[in-house]
């Protein structure tokens, strides 16, 4: 029994963030976040709403097109490092609110790697035959952990959500073929988020040291990402017996756009077989990947059996790739 992606959605907040916006507000120009970034502008949540709100109205385009409705879910998994509280697990404001009451579910936090890393859980409680069904979701509101006078950090990230409806198949070529996921603790201290947790809970202290914000080591950041990113993707196609010319398309984590030219290369991909809307979105952390394919689908650049790779690197250090054949 595989899982197969059966329903794709994204949404994004209307409000838009540019680069010319960005140079009033912190020492950079839309040159050099171009040259280094590759994004044009990201969109950004209003205050008063949370990650949950994105990741309910990604959910909710799956089920407009979709034959199956929120009561007959039966497992979530919300990717999310900014739940829109510490307790409970905003996927519980999720489900409450599509009314998905025959379900239970968690948050995870895999950094930029959360969706990948939802996405091989939750294959496998489909292809164990327990669920039938499960829905998973990448979200993430980063501009509630930005530092706005940091040009390293608020150039990069932006605000999205995307998800996937995963249903049980008996087709074994079709779906989820394969995943390699990798963790490395060595990470911390080049991307994290010190303040907030039980080590560093909130105090005066913590916020005036602006420990609530994300720090990036950007350039160690880079040659992580470039290696975690190539090396599991070279590695899981060729256990499957596979190169980069069998796939149609990649579909990379979306951190910068320089980071994704390197992997397509090394991967010895052209320009078309790589997925990129990092232009418009900039980074949104767990909800890249499936923002990207929703995006893709609704463009129609998918067909049925489409070789497709999805690879990701993020805070912890977190990597890995899920390898799937496109089944809608």
């Amino acid at each position: 029994m595989r899982a197969i992606i059966t329903g794709v959605g994204h949404f994004f907040p209307e409000h838009k963030l540019t680069n010319k916006e960005l140079e009033k507000m912190v020492d950079t120009n839309d040159e050099w976040i171009t040259v280094r970034t590759g994004i044009k502008e990201r969109s950004i949540l209003d205050k008063e709403k949370g990650t949950s709100y994105m990741a309910v109205n990604a959910a909710r385009m799956i089920f407009e097109q979709s034959h199956v409705s929120p009561d007959e879910i039966e497992l979530i998994i919300l990717a999310t490092i900014t739940p829109d509280m510490p307790v409970p697990s905003a996927v519980s404001l999720v489900q409450k609110e599509l009314g998905a009451d025959r379900c239970w579910g968690f948050d995870l936090n895999g950094g930029c790697t959360g969706f990948i890393y939802a996405l091989a859980t939750a294959s496998q409680f489909i292809e164990t035959g327990k669920y039938k069904n499960a829905l998973v979701i990448g979200a993430d509101k980063m501009s509630s952990i930005l530092n706005y006078e940091d040009r390293n950090t608020c150039v990069i990230f932006g605000d999205a959500a995307g998800a996937v409806l995963l249903e049980q198949s008996q087709d074994a070529d079709m779906g989820i073929l394969d995943f390699d996921l990798h963790l490395d603790g060595v990470g911390v201290e080049y991307l994290n988020v010190l303040g907030g947790g039980s080590i560093h809970p909130a105090t005066m202290d913590t916020v005036q040291k602006k420990m609530h914000y994300v720090y990036q080591d950007g350039k160690t950041v880079f040659k992580y990402a470039v290696k975690g990113m190539s090396r599991v993707s070279k590695e899981i196609l060729a256990r499957n017996g596979l190169t980069g010319n069998d796939l149609n398309y990649l579909i990379p984590h979306q951190a910068n756009y320089r980071i994704i030219d390197a992997v397509g290369k090394k991967l010895g991909l052209n320009p078309e077989q790589v997925i990129i809307n990092i232009e418009k979105y900039g980074n949104t952390t767990a909800a890249t990947i499936p923002l990207a394919m929703s995006e893709a689908h609704q463009q129609h650049k998918f067909h049925k059996d489409d070789l497709v790779l999805m690879t990701a690197f993020g805070a912890g250090f977190t990597w890995g790739s899920v390898l799937m054949r496109w089944a809608i």
